[in-house]
């Protein structure tokens, strides 16, 4: 039922990315937590309703994507971001100061909630202009920001689904 949203149960090697048996698979690359599959559907629904075209961008990752990311980022593959979206100069840092740098939007390889298959980056298709590719940047979200009204109505009724948001605001 909505709002009755399971604990799921969850092995060391499914904690870590290692294993992936507690997924259910949406399509050939979105995954989600088996346990949590109605609760996302229901809500999925429910902004179809509301005119909201909910969709999962980022899903279930494994380690080696998640070790992937981590290293395209520290190799300078892929830019850093700073808390007001601004290109990080990576090589002025020390190595500490690299890691926290990455550590802002992307976790360790093994300890993402990715993993888990219940943290999942939502976006609305619908909500973006005719050839606007998503970012999945915290601009994009806010008021003045394309899926502006994808936040709105995640605030209003992500919770009824059992649904939450563990970033909500930045925690040093």
């Amino acid at each position: 039922l909505p709002g009755q949203c399971p604990m799921p149960t969850i092995t060391l090697r499914q904690l870590t990315g290692q294993d992936d048996s507690h997924i259910i698979w949406l399509n050939d690359s979105i995954g989600i937590h088996s346990q949590v599959r109605e609760n996302w559907l229901a809500m999925k629904n429910a902004a179809i309703k509301d005119g909201i075209e909910l969709c999962i961008a980022s899903g279930f990752r494994n380690f080696e994507r998640q070790q992937q990311i981590w290293n395209n980022k520290l190799s300078g593959k892929k830019p850093v971001k700073d808390l007001n979206n601004n290109p990080v100069s990576m090589e002025s840092l020390s190595e500490l100061e690299q890691l926290e740098a990455v550590l802002l939007y992307s976790a360790l390889p093994g300890a993402s909630r990715h993993h888990w298959g219940t943290d999942i980056d939502v976006y609305a298709p619908n909500l973006l202009a005719q050839n606007q590719k998503l970012q999945l940047e915290p601009w994009e979200y806010e008021k003045s920001g394309p899926l502006a009204p994808l936040s709105s109505w995640l605030s209003r009724h992500a919770e009824t689904f059992g649904f939450y948001f563990p970033y909500d605001c930045y925690r040093k």
